[in-house]
């Protein structure tokens, strides 16, 4: 049974750009890398209900560098376009998974049909490290959707898990990763419980997005919060009390320095000084028109 090392409370809300109020459940700063290694960040947007308007709220151009985005739709609709050429419409169930590699310049703004509707909006983006080896890799984008991603039902109608990446009991993840990752979306029913197994090694998170949940028989965790778990041990246990919605993040280390610095993440403070550089020189593309 992989142990307990650490619970964490959301911090307070910001808004992100006019379209996202988001509270940012664990970051590589507040919690250090060396601890979430793969991953770096993770913010939830919403619940939040938008009035119907006529310009689409969210955020405008802005660049990345050296890691992924993992955005995991609940509700709402989102649209997406980048400096690749690539781009699309997002809604419920729908996953989009950017690389920004050697540098990309991306906007994300509320669809024009959710716009003018108006409804609830809640979304979850990840962040992922890519390791030095990668981190100049040509940015890319993966449109994952709601049907092509396995959904594997747990025993005795308690629930059921979305395997968004990596491999969970047989089921291979849609999406493509530089390194092993299990991205698990779950949905525990009230009484239901689960347990699962990930391999020895592995940096573990369990993210409450909704509900209250039992964690190895001994231990409660409400909603927007992160349990991290020590890397020994290869199985943990999963009770609700009531309907919960969760996320199991597992990934292999990658033991490098990490340096960031707003939007880029690199190994080094040359790395991320030498991304500005080619930020304002405009290597890493415009927005077409």
């Amino acid at each position: 049974m992989k142990k307990i090392q650490a619970i964490y409370g959301a911090p307070r809300g910001h808004w992100v750009g006019d379209g996202f109020p988001v509270r940012s459940l664990f970051t590589y700063d507040r919690m250090g890398a060396k601890h979430l290694s793969p991953f770096l960040l993770l913010d939830h947007a919403g619940p939040y209900r938008f009035q119907p308007a006529t310009r689409p709220r969210g955020v405008g151009a802005h660049p990345h560098r050296g890691f992924e985005t993992v955005t995991l739709v609940y509700a709402g609709e989102l649209e997406h376009r980048d400096s690749s050429g690539a781009g699309g419409r997002i809604g419920q169930g729908d996953v989009q998974w950017m690389t920004a590699g050697a540098g990309i310049v991306h906007e994300e703004f509320h669809s024009q049909a959710f716009t003018e509707s108006g409804g609830p909006l809640e979304m979850v983006q990840l962040w992922v490290n890519l390791p030095a080896r990668d981190k100049n890799t040509p940015p890319a984008y993966q449109t994952l959707l709601e049907a092509d991603i396995p959904r594997v039902p747990l025993g005795e109608g308690s629930g059921e898990v979305r395997v968004v990446a990596g491999d969970y009991a047989g089921n291979q993840g849609a999406a493509r990763t530089f390194t092993p990752i299990n991205l698990w979306d779950i949905r525990l029913a009230s009484g239901g419980e689960a347990t699962l197994h990930v391999p020895d090694g592995h940096t573990t998170l369990l993210v409450v997005l909704d509900g209250t949940v039992l964690v190895n028989g001994d231990t409660v965790v409400r909603d927007e919060a992160v349990v991290v778990f020590d890397r020994r041990g290869d199985e943990l246990h999963l009770e609700a009390n009531n309907e919960a919605k969760l996320l199991l993040l597992s990934g292999e280390p990658i033991n490098e320095p990490v340096v960031g610095q707003g939007p880029f993440v690199m190994n080094s403070a040359e790395e991320i000084h030498q991304a500005f550089i080619e930020f304002q020189d405009g290597q890493y593309g415009v927005l077409s028109d």
